[in-house]
């Protein structure tokens, strides 16, 4: 019988990996946090309707990538596709908007969509995604904008650019749809089949074709710029304006209008030079019919998601994050020093540190090439010896310095502990980083000489 393996499309986040996304997590929540955005979790899977309404029948999206099946009550359900429409649906069902302050909300967690794999892009994907509900006011969607670069660059991130356009109101995307329909028309043969199905019913798409012939015609196509009103153009100056005052720069892409339809006035997207095609990390803009188009109250509002795929092998092209130090791994042989292993290890975690405990009933040889695989700072030994009088060996791994002690003696003895393990880890470091810089510079001296 053959093993049963992830359906394509999906893959198994591995343990090495999890680093990467734990980091992620991390920095997001701590800079989120400070800029008073609070965390929302929805469901993962949501009546069809909400997505039809919300991103637009006319999208790719809702036409044909979404994850949708009827439920055993006989209810049309789709897995979430992305994650402001049900933030949106949240905020109106429980009437977040009752308090009448502006609701700064991020999420975290997978969607679907059934599309052509490739690296960075899987069927089940990662985001994590903010919403700001009810400001119509353009420094909210600075906000956003600044608070996606805080995060990328705390990460490290190198290479980025934001790319800014307006797609105006809905006044205004009227008269560029017209417009475009205008100047489509007469290509229509000449448009790919996706296009010329978009001509009529959503022609706005057709810019993001990446047909080469459709990007030919498209080249000459009318700007959305053209066609911003007062209002519109007003907004999209004070968005440049505070962008400038930040020093947060930026270049206009007429061509950008986002993939969903719910979109109005700044759409923006940060790409990585590093990711190939696949190279928006993060994509968003202001949204502000979308809250009425759902069933609540005129609400203007404004966000973004970034794509954890894609971040993480950003990441990993930087650096690889260095493995998590392990305070202790213990090892114990005999059937009395492996049961106190156990009261042992979940004592001294108790106190503060993190002890793995070795399983493997081996030698003692053989466990302790696996404590000097560990990473751990020490080793702690328990034999028969040790055992019958309660002791155990405490063995520093980097200088091989050991010493009995009683066991009661070491977990008196914490803070002792905790400074021994930070002062023994910074010498391992900056020993590290010497040895690191020597072997750099030694690698450019060969080279310099090689030329």
């Amino acid at each position: 019988m053959s093993a049963i393996k992830t359906l394509p499309g999906t893959r198994d986040i591995l343990p090495d990996e999890i680093r990467y996304w734990q980091n992620i997590e991390e920095v997001a929540r701590t800079i989120l946090k400070k800029a008073a955005y609070r965390e929302i979790r929805t469901p993962i899977f949501e009546q069809t309707s909400l997505f039809e309404r919300g991103i637009g029948e006319a999208t790719d999206v809702v036409g044909k990538e979404m994850y949708t099946f009827k439920d055993k009550g006989d209810r049309s359900t789709t897995l979430r596709p992305e994650g402001t429409a049900g933030v949106v649906r949240a905020f109106i069902q429980n009437s977040l908007y009752a308090a009448g302050d502006v609701q700064r909300l991020w999420y975290m967690g997978p969607m679907f969509r059934y599309e052509r794999t490739q690296e960075g892009r899987q069927r089940q994907f990662n985001q994590i995604g903010v919403e700001v509900l009810g400001s119509a006011n353009p420094r909210a969607d600075v906000e956003v904008i600044a608070i996606a670069c805080d995060i990328l660059q705390t990460l490290g991130l190198k290479n980025l650019r934001l790319d800014l356009n307006s797609v105006g109101n809905k006044e205004d995307r009227q008269n560029y749809r017209q417009a475009l329909i205008d100047y489509f028309t007469p290509f229509k043969s000449e448009l790919d089949a996706d296009s010329q199905d978009r001509l009529t019913r959503n022609p706005l798409r057709i810019l993001d074709s990446k047909n080469e012939r459709t990007q030919e015609i498209v080249k000459d196509a009318p700007s959305i710029l053209e066609y911003l009103g007062d209002e519109s153009r007003s907004h999209f100056d004070r968005v440049q304006q505070m962008l400038a005052d930040l020093g947060i720069s930026y270049q206009l892409n007429p061509r950008l209008v986002r993939g969903l339809d719910y979109y109005t006035y700044t759409a923006f997207e940060i790409i990585s030079d590093d990711l190939g095609a696949q190279a928006t990390v993060c994509g968003g803009g202001r949204y502000d019919g979308l809250v009425k188009e759902l069933g609540g109250p005129d609400t203007a509002a404004v966000g973004w998601a970034m794509g954890m795929e894609r971040l993480i092998i950003l990441l990993e092209k930087l650096q690889p994050l260095p493995a998590p130090k392990l305070d202790f791994y213990l090892v114990s042989r005999g059937e009395k020093a492996e049961q106190q292993s156990v009261l042992l290890a979940q004592k001294l975690r108790s106190a503060g540190f993190s002890v793995e405990i070795d399983l493997s009933g081996s030698a003692f040889g053989k466990q302790f090439k696996r404590a000097d695989r560990s990473g751990a700072v020490g080793c702690l030994v328990l034999g028969d010896a040790e055992a019958e009088n309660e002791t155990v060996q405490l063995k520093w791994l980097a200088s091989g310095e050991q010493s009995a002690i009683g066991q009661s003696e070491l977990l008196a003895m914490t803070d002792e502990l905790k400074q021994k393990i930070k002062d023994k880890t910074a010498v391992e470091t900056a020993s590290t980083q010497t040895k690191t810089a020597v072997e750099t510079a030694s690698t450019q001296t060969k080279s310099a000489s090689a030329d």
